[in-house]
C-alpha cells in the first residue's frame, strides 16, 4: 500500500480507536477526559500526541479485566505475561483478535520464507505465554504442518526433529543454540538435518550469535517481534532481506519517543518504541511503552513492502545497566563473546555487585576444553583479551572469570543473563 494510503487508513483506524476507548473502557475513559482528547480533536497523525502514554502500571493497576473493552463472554482466550515483577499483564482475544493474530503472523512467516510444504516445529512453551500458540495458528493459517512439541526434553526434540523431517524451527535463539550443542553430543550434525529456517524470537540476539546458529544449525535466521500487551509476535518481522523487521503498520502504529522527555523524536532517530493498536477489540491500547530501543526505516524495502521496518531491539530502557556512571547494555557484552576465539562458548553471565560503595561488573565466560583450566599462561592470555575487547566496546573495566565447560544454566525460554546483586 502506498504511505499516502496507509496514513489514511492509520488515521481513519486511531479516530475510531480513540472514540472506541472512550466509550468502552473508563480507565481511559478518565485518562482521555484529563488531557482533553476526543476523536474530533485527532485531525492528523501528528495528533496521537496529545493522547497520554499508556504503561505497564496501567495494566497493574487495573487487573485483571479493567482495560477490557468487550464484556467477557465476547473474550474467547486470555493470555498473560509471566508476572515475574509483579502481577501479571493479562490480555483478552476477540473471535476478531484471533483472526487478525493468525493473519498478521501469516504474513511475517511467509516473508520469512515459510510455505505450505513446511515442517514446523515449536519449540517454545506452550501457556499463558503469547509465543507458542500466536506461530502455531498463523503457520497453520498459511497450510504448513505445525508440531507443538513445546519446550524441553531436548533429546526428543532433535529426535523428532530428525525423524519428522521439521524443516523450520520456532524457539528462542538461545534454546536454538543449546539444541546445537545437545546434537553434537548425540553425534548427530545438526547441518545435515531438513531445518532450513529459523523463526526465532521472544529474547534478544546479537548478529554474532545469529551467524553461529546459522552455522551451527543450517538455517536462515529470522527475527520476529511482539509482546503479549499489543498481542504476541506479529507486529513485526523480517522478510529474506534481513534490512529490518516489516511493521504491520495497519495494525499497529509505531512512534519512537525520547523517554526522558518523553516528546517524539524525528523519524530515523533511535529511541524507546511506543505503540498503540489500532484494531484490537479485546484489549486496544494507546500509545504504550514498550520500553525497547530501536529506530525506523520508512523507505520501501527491496523486497517491495511499504510498511516501515525497524531495526532489530538494541536493548531496553529498563535493562540498561549503569556501572560507575557508565551505560551497559547486555547486547554490547554479548556481542564481544561471540567474535573471542573458539575456546569461548556462547554462555556467559553478568554478575553485578557492590564493593566499598561502589558498583562492579564480572562477566562469567565458560570455555569449550576443560583442558585450558590447568594451562595458568593461556588462560590468562584468554582472559586479559576478553578483558581488553569488552574495556575498548564498554570503556569500562570488567572483571572476567573462566569457567569450566557446561557450568553456566542453560535455558528452554528467555535466557537470563544478568545477576543483580548489588546492594540496593
Amino acid at each position: 500500500m502506498p504511505r499516502k494510503e496507509l496514513e489514511a487508513l492509520q488515521l481513519e483506524r486511531l479516530k475510531r480507536l480513540v472514540d472506541y476507548c472512550i466509550k468502552r473502557i473508563p480507565h481511559y475513559r478518565n485518562k482521555l477526559e484529563k488531557a482533553g482528547v476526543t476523536a474530533e480533536k485527532i485531525k492528523c497523525l501528528s495528533d496521537i500526541e496529545y493522547i497520554p502514554y499508556t504503561t505497564k502500571d496501567d495494566m497493574r493497576d487495573t487487573y485483571p479485566y479493567g482495560l477490557f473493552a468487550v464484556p467477557l463472554k465476547d473474550i474467547v482466550r486470555i493470555h498473560a505475561s509471566s508476572g515475574t515483577t509483579g502481577k501479571p499483564t493479562v490480555v483478552g482475544y476477540t473471535r476478531s483478535d484471533l483472526n487478525n493474530w493468525s493473519d498478521l503472523v501469516a504474513r511475517i512467516v511467509v516473508s520469512a520464507g515459510a510455505t505450505e510444504n513446511d515442517i514446523a516445529q515449536i519449540s517454545f512453551g506452550y501457556g499463558l505465554f503469547t509465543g507458542a500458540l500466536g506461530l502455531h495458528y498463523g503457520l497453520e493459517r498459511i497450510g504448513a504442518a505445525v508440531i507443538p512439541i513445546s519446550s524441553g526434553n531436548t533429546e526428543k526434540q532433535i529426535m523428532l526433529m530428525k525423524d519428522f523431517g521439521s524443516t523450520v524451527l520456532v524457539s528462542t535463539p538461545s534454546y536454538a543454540m543449546y539444541m546445537s550443542e545437545v546434537g553434537a553430543e548425540m553425534g548427530i550434525d545438526m547441518r545435515k538435518l531438513n531445518l532450513r529456517l529459523g523463526l526465532f524470537g521472544s529474547e534478544g540476539c546479537t548478529d554474532e550469535l545469529r551467524a553461529k546458529i546459522e552455522n551451527n544449525l543450517g538455517v536462515f535466521f529470522t527475527d520476529n517481534y511482539g509482546m503479549s500487551e499489543l498481542m504476541g509476535p506479529g507486529v513485526s518481522g523480517e522478510c529474506r532481506e534481513r534490512c529490518g523487521l516489516h511493521f504491520a503498520e495497519d495494525h499497529f502504529y509505531p512512534e519512537i519517543i525520547d523517554s526522558a522527555t518523553m516528546q517524539v523524536k524525528p523519524r530515523g532517530e533511535v529511541g524507546e518504541l511506543v505503540i498503540t493498536t489500532l484494531t484490537k477489540e479485546g484489549i486496544p491500547l494507546l500509545r504504550y511503552r514498550t520500553k525497547d530501543i530501536t529506530r525506523l526505516h520508512y523507505d520501501t524495502c527491496k523486497c517491495g513492502r511499504t510498511h516501515a521496518r525497524m531495526e532489530k531491539v538494541k536493548g531496553r530502557s529498563d535493562d540498561m545497566l549503569k556501572i560507575k556512571g557508565v551505560n551497559v547494555f547486555p547486547s554490547q557484552i554479548e556481542s564481544v563473546i561471540m567474535t573471542m576465539p573458539d575456546a569461548i562458548s556462547p554462555n556467559y553471565q553478568i554478575v553485578l555487585t557492590t564493593h566499598n560503595y561502589m558498583d562492579e561488573i564480572e562477566i562469567k565466560v565458560e570455555l569449550v576444553n576443560a583442558g585450558l583450566l590447568t594451562n595458568y599462561s593461556d588462560l590468562e592470555n584468554l582472559q586479559n583479551q576478553i578483558r581488553h575487547k569488552l574495556h575498548t566496546v564498554l570503556g569500562l573495566d570488567c572483571r572476567v572469570t573462566l569457567l569450566e565447560p557446561k557450568s553456566i544454566e542453560r535455558f528452554v525460554g528467555k535466557a537470563r543473563r544478568v545477576v543483580d546483586n548489588r546492594i540496593k
